[in-house]
């Protein structure tokens, strides 16, 4: 079944979105170093956990825009 070319543009969109993280997460020299702390744990930890809860919640948006763009 043929998409539209509107259908088209909201999953391209929605597709570099998934390039957030992987920019985020490209140049570990910006984030390398110990402080600020959350809860005791260095800047480099945490900020690497924050990224894969914020990936996962991108990769469902990207996965919602393009099943909700399919129709189903």
């Amino acid at each position: 079944m043929a998409r539209s070319p509107q259908t088209n543009r909201r999953g391209s969109w929605a597709r570099i979105l998934l390039l957030v993280p992987f920019v985020a997460l490209l140049f570990p020299t910006l984030y390398a170093h110990a402080d600020p702390r959350f809860a005791g744990i260095p800047f480099f930890i945490w900020y690497q956990f924050l990224w894969v809860i914020l990936g996962v919640g991108i990769t469902g948006v990207v996965y919602a825009l393009n099943r909700r763009g399919d129709g189903s």
